[in-house]
C-alpha cells in the first residue's frame, strides 16, 4: 500500500505532460513547512479583513505573504537547479535549460 505521502510527492501536474518530481524527505517538509506560514498568513489577513483593521496594516501583511511566497519559489527554484535541470543535463537532455530560460521572465515579473 502506498503512503499518502509518497502519492503527494509524486502526483503530476495535469499541465505538466506528466511530468513528476520525487522529493526528499527533507525538501518536501521544508516546502510544505512554509506554504502552512504562507497559509496561517493569508487567513490572518482575511481575519483582519473580516474585523475591519485599517487599510494599512492589511497591506503590510500582504507585503509580507508576498515575500513569503517569493522565499517559497527561490527555494523551489534552487532544488530544481541542483536536481532535475543539473541531472538532465548530464544526461545530455537540454530541453530543461531551455524550459527554465523560458520560465525565469515570468519569474521575474
Amino acid at each position: 500500500m502506498t503512503d499518502q505521502n509518497d502519492t503527494k510527492k509524486m502526483a503530476s501536474c495535469p499541465r505538466c505532460s506528466g511530468k513528476h518530481k520525487e522529493r526528499s524527505e527533507k525538501e518536501y517538509k521544508s516546502l510544505m513547512n512554509r506554504l502552512s506560514r504562507i497559509e496561517g498568513q493569508i487567513r490572518g489577513i482575511k481575519n483582519m479583513l473580516e474585523n475591519d483593521a485599517y487599510c494599512t496594516d492589511i497591506m503590510i501583511q500582504v507585503s509580507a505573504a508576498n515575500a513569503a511566497l517569493n522565499c517559497f519559489n527561490r527555494e523551489l527554484l534552487a532544488d530544481h537547479l541542483r536536481t532535475c535541470v543539473s541531472d538532465d543535463i548530464r544526461a545530455g537532455r537540454e530541453e530543461s535549460m531551455e524550459e527554465l530560460l523560458k520560465l525565469l521572465p515570468r519569474l521575474m515579473k
